[in-house]
């Protein structure tokens, strides 16, 4: 039996909890947390709060602590959980900064045990047969590719910590993260990029940013906004290869040719789990927690999310903050 200990309840914490419940031979055993929420969800779960990961590995025996904490208490909680040579999860992004993230890895090898990041995107049916269709060529090389994900100012976090860069880094870490990482996972790091931003005058972030990212033999552009405006959130994307045009746009994943009929590519998902936040009930989050709970059973790393392409992803998206 896999015992876990969530790290913070708030969120993204109670969407792995319902998830682990799918899992056979994992159980959730304590929460970590500090505030009122995690108090109240600890007591509906019926398990244990501590105040911090030293206070819980102390008392409990678990294998995996996940941690579900805002962005910049992220190093601070798996460095902890590392250090008592507990195999970790953390939610994306690992940190704001490449070298906290080597760190996190150096520990994490240090100790023989697993840090794995919860970068959802990969898992996502839609991504995974963008990988397929990128190794296999079966539609050529790609020519040109685009990603977009916009939403509404989260207004509803405008007293927290998501609007304080020191501790979220803003839009970039929040949603082109997802955009950048899968692309960064299918086609590798790019040669160069630049960017552009735009906002309202008299707050202390950007609103919208669009992307230019080239590669040896094509180009990948990518468009990312918390928009002063009530739209409803989009994540989409193009992938224009010699002989097709593949586009996610949201719903449905199709390939288009001359010749041929429109190619709908099966993306139903056999579970759907809800989730309680702002994502629709999906079975993404047990894929991405299965595949993690497996890799740490035999103290192996992950392929799907790997050290050096998340270096990557936060070398470049510390670079953004550094320009912005």
């Amino acid at each position: 039996m896999i015992k876990i200990g969530i790290v913070g309840a708030g969120g993204m914490g109670t969407v792995h909890k319902s998830n682990y419940e799918h899992i056979k031979g994992c159980k959730v055993v304590a929460v970590v947390g500090q505030s009122k929420q995690d108090e109240e969800r600890a007591k509906q779960w019926g398990l244990p709060l501590y105040r911090n990961v030293g206070d819980m590995i102390d008392h409990e025996d678990i294998d995996i602590a996940d941690v579900c904490t805002p962005t910049f208490l992220h190093k601070e909680h798996v460095m902890e959980a590392l250090s008592r040579g507990k195999h970790t999860i953390v939610e994306k992004p690992i940190a704001l900064k490449a070298a906290d993230a080597k760190e996190m890895y150096g520990l994490a090898k240090d100790k023989e045990v697993q840090l794995f990041v919860g970068q959802i995107l990969r898992f996502y049916k839609e991504s995974q047969i963008l990988r397929e269709i990128v190794e296999d060529r079966r539609y050529g090389k790609v020519l040109d590719a685009s990603f977009e994900r916009l939403s509404a100012c989260p207004r509803w976090a405008q007293e927290g910590w998501l609007f304080d860069r020191s501790k979220s880094g803003h839009l970039p870490y929040d949603l082109h993260i997802h955009d950048l990482d899968l692309m960064i996972s299918l086609f590798g790091k790019p040669e160069e990029f630049l960017f552009t931003s735009c906002g309202n005058k008299g707050i202390d972030y950007k609103e919208q940013y669009r992307f230019f990212y080239r590669y040896e033999d094509f180009n990948v552009v990518a468009e990312a906004a918390w928009f002063n405006a009530d739209i409803p959130f989009t994540a989409r994307w193009r992938v224009y290869f010699e002989n097709a045009v593949v586009i996610n746009d949201g719903t449905k994943l199709i390939a288009y040719q001359f010749d041929h009929e429109p190619h709908a590519f099966d993306t139903k998902e056999k579970i759907k789990i809800p989730t309680g936040i702002n994502v629709p009930p999906t079975g993404v989050y047990l894929e991405e927690l299965e595949h993690f709970i497996d890799c740490a059973r035999s103290n192996r790393p992950s392929l799907k999310v790997k050290e050096d392409e998340v270096i990557a992803v936060m070398e470049i998206l510390e670079q953004i903050t550094k320009e912005t």
